[in-house]
């Protein structure tokens, strides 16, 4: 795990809504990516007003920040792109209302500062990959770009987006081969038709792979419905929330909850079981809890 002192070298409006960043800089030197499609990392933002982050130590595994000092806000976004040669590391901001970064990314200009650690990834399809479908919302279109230009044009690739309108389809970087749906809904402005869209999906024969991402009580009917109706491995899908709708209003239930019940479902995940089965226990808690 490493931190890195990241600058801002352009931004530029996609579509409405979705800003892309592109990041550079000194701090950037000894970056590694992970090379996955969907690789993720954590933005470390400065206070309102202020110039720099207050970036943390990086330690095996996490990132702590010395005694006294008060941790900088971060959030978690995934990397669109990698420049080896150039060493610019690009990252796609929905500007989703109310939110921390996206107020951020809002009002960002080349020559601020921001950080950013080193990233992980999730796509973990077979080796011998036949076919892949990629169901997503707005937040998810840049990795799924990424995952579908990194993949063998030989592999059979089907990509479903929900945005919030017409405007927000920017199909600019996905490759021809792939087919392509768009649908609209979701993404804060309306009901999700994500479920709806995997329920509905035929799976093929052969080796293939299903990777769902969308806001995250969406996605617990839709883990449910992969993993205990049809059955599916944990190797044949991926299903992984990267927001939370009334996110502010979620953190205030959450700490309003007694010290014992967090600690009960954070420690989940220190059990020694497969993932799936800690996510299960995990969500099914907040269920009951109304979260």
């Amino acid at each position: 795990m490493r931190v890195h002192r990241a600058v801002v070298q352009s931004v530029t409006d996609l579509v409405p809504g979705l800003r892309r960043l592109v990041l550079g800089g000194d701090g950037l030197a000894d970056f590694e990516t992970t090379g996955v499609g969907d690789e993720y990392l954590r933005l470390l933002l400065p206070d309102p007003g202020e110039a720099e982050p207050r970036l943390p130590v990086a330690t095996e595994t996490w990132l702590d920040w010395p005694e006294g000092v008060e941790p900088c806000a971060l959030r978690t976004y995934t990397v669109r792109d990698w420049d080896v040669d150039r060493r610019l590391l690009t990252i796609d901001v929905v500007l989703h209302a109310g939110g921390v970064a996206a107020e951020w990314a809002r009002q960002v200009a080349p020559g601020q500062v921001c950080g950013v650690n080193t990233p992980s990834g999730m796509y973990d399809a077979p080796d011998d990959l036949e076919w892949q479908v990629l169901v997503t919302d707005l937040t998810g279109l840049p990795a799924a770009t990424r995952i579908l230009r990194q993949a063998d044009p030989r592999v059979r690739s089907r990509l479903v987006v929900e945005v919030p309108g017409v405007a927000q389809r920017f199909s600019d970087e996905i490759p021809a081969h792939v087919d392509v749906e768009w649908i609209t809904g979701g993404n804060g402005v309306g009901p999700s038709r994500i479920e709806q869209v995997v329920r509905g999906l035929e799976w093929p024969d052969g080796i293939g792979y299903l990777w769902v991402v969308g806001e995250s009580r969406v996605l617990r009917g839709v883990r449910k419905h992969v993993r205990h109706e049809l059955g599916r491995p944990a190797s044949a899908y991926k299903v992984v929330a990267y927001w939370t709708e009334k996110v502010e209003e979620w953190n205030a239930r959450w700490e309003a909850l007694p010290e014992a019940t967090r600690t009960e479902l954070e420690q989940l995940w220190e059990l020694d079981l497969p993932e799936e089965e800690i996510e299960d226990a995990y969500y099914a808690r907040l269920t009951e809890l109304g979260l």
